[in-house]
């Protein structure tokens, strides 16, 4: 099989045995892949536990097509989402630690087949695309932790989503509106703003003119919830610009960690700073469910091909996409 092999000194296509099953496996032809960050940031070597050679990508949908044991007949010919979480464990509020994502160690949606666990497949719903579907998984978990898990998100609420440029923002905005919060996005980028007005966003907020994002707050009397993916010293902007009570979800710190925290306003004003990441197998049963009863469809940006996949890394690592990249496999 083909597939889109990292080693240490190489990033290429490869010729791959096909996956040998074993017990509870079935073997997926992989339609479409999609691109998250955590691919690009292990392809620059800026991920912990590195492990030379791999097959990235966390988010895949295809077809079964084998399967070990006859009780899984079930799934043959069936369209599946594959969920990522690989040993998430029993605790639906936390990780396991022997947890890891789809993609690194374990090889990922960037090749031709593969193998997984039959617990690890949802039925695609009918209405989304292929590319649509292949969207959804890593992107889509992390949002809907970080909203409703973490943010306590309802429908009476503020939220404002941060950096809505990114894939996890993008889910986040998408889910907030379907459940017809208030949603405020910001970005950098008037053109992401205009787009996500015209998908149903209440406002957008341009956070590099001075004092914009804490006059809109002030404004609106501040957000319920706030979910962030960069960190840094503007979290304490962000805390500031929260309700009494409110949550600053953070599912990243692309800007590091910040160099003080204002937690005298955080104490007297009752405010919570609540980090996340993915969600638990659970969660991912739910969130297919909300998107499939709300009919939501992914913000898709490009889709390439497999031989042309490192293009569409450095689309990610460029930063101009709007909405996920898809490869098609």
């Amino acid at each position: 099989m083909l597939a889109l092999v990292l080693r240490e000194n190489s990033f290429q296509i490869e010729s791959l045995p096909k996956p040998i099953l074993g017990e509870g496996e079935v073997l997926v032809k992989i339609s479409y892949a999609a691109l998250n960050h955590r691919d690009q940031w292990i392809r620059e070597g800026k991920y912990p536990k590195i492990v030379f050679p791999c097959v990235l990508g966390s988010d895949g949908v295809g077809e079964v097509v084998d399967v070990y044991n006859n009780e899984n007949n079930y799934w043959l010919n069936k369209k599946v989402i594959i969920n990522p979480n690989i040993n998430w464990g029993l605790n639906n509020y936390v990780q396991d630690k022997n947890y890891h994502i789809l993609g690194m160690p374990t090889y990922g949606t960037l090749a031709e087949y593969l193998k997984v666990n039959v617990d690890r497949l949802v039925i695609k719903p009918d209405y989304l695309s292929l590319e649509e579907a292949a969207a959804i998984p890593l992107a889509g978990l992390t949002a809907w932790n970080a909203v409703f898990n973490k943010g306590a998100l309802a429908p009476e609420k503020k939220i404002l989503v941060s950096g809505v440029g990114g894939g996890v923002a993008q889910f986040a905005f998408l889910f907030a509106n379907a459940i017809n919060s208030s949603v405020y996005v910001s970005s950098s980028k008037n053109s992401v703003l205009e787009k996500c007005i015209a998908l149903g966003a209440k406002e957008g907020i341009n956070y590099t003119i001075e004092n914009n994002l804490k006059n809109k707050a002030k404004e609106i009397g501040g957000f319920d919830v706030i979910v962030d993916s960069a960190g840094g010293d503007q979290i304490n902007d962000l805390l500031t610009c929260l309700k009494p009570n409110g949550k600053l979800v953070f599912y990243g710190a692309t800007l590091g960690a910040p160099n003080k925290l204002n937690v005298a306003l955080m104490f007297w004003n009752h405010l919570s700073l609540i980090g996340s990441t993915m969600g638990s197998d659970q969660d991912f049963l739910t969130m297919i469910d909300f998107i499939n009863k709300h009919q939501i469809k992914p913000i898709l940006d490009e889709t390439f091909s497999l031989d042309n996949a490192i293009a569409a890394f450095d689309k990610m690592k460029s930063g101009n996409q709007f909405g996920k990249i898809i490869i098609k496999i």
